[in-house]
């Protein structure tokens, strides 16, 4: 009956006395995973012009109905959205238009600084998600303890059961 609360109380105090997680933002930020999404951005060819073809699935399979496309055809009949926006106030960053697009015209980067003023500012449009988000402050990255594995111990390391309970257990589930 005391054996866990001791446990319980060697556990807390592990953690009270190892190193804080805190970063100072915006002068610290954490360096996010490679499949975070974040803001989206739309891809050129390499002759420059935009991969998007306005077939309209990003659109049709938004549950947030954020995407709003106006196609337009060039002589050759190929078609571009002539209009292309995205409403990032509406946005639920569930990545389905990055999923659904042929063309893989769209993605999503790892820009996570999305905070505006004003309502009209997280609509962006065609030229804004050709250009690749802009860092808004210059500062080094610093490893998020999800990211890093020094420094850090398992569970079963900090909470070590008596060689006896452990032999119990498997006598019992065997």
């Amino acid at each position: 009956m005391i054996r866990p609360l001791l446990d319980g109380l060697r556990l807390t105090l592990s953690y009270f006395f190892s190193k804080k997680v805190t970063l100072q933002y915006p002068d610290e930020k954490w360096d996010v995973a490679r499949r975070w999404r974040g803001r989206h951005v739309l891809l050129k060819h390499a002759s420059g012009k935009i991969k998007c073809v306005a077939c309209m699935l990003c659109a049709t399979v938004c549950p947030a109905e954020c995407i709003s496309i106006e196609a337009a055809a060039e002589p050759d009949n190929r078609k571009y959205p002539e209009k292309y926006t995205i409403d990032l106030g509406r946005c639920i960053f569930c990545g389905y238009c990055v999923e659904v697009c042929p063309k893989e015209a769209i993605e999503m980067s790892t820009a996570y600084e999305l905070s505006e003023y004003s309502r009209e500012a997280l609509v962006l449009t065609k030229e804004m998600l050709l250009e690749p988000p802009q860092e808004r402050y210059k500062t080094e990255k610093k490893k998020g303890p999800a990211l890093s594995t020094e420094g850090t111990r398992s569970l079963l390391e900090i909470v070590r059961r008596p060689k006896a309970e452990k032999t119990k257990m498997s006598v019992a589930g065997g």
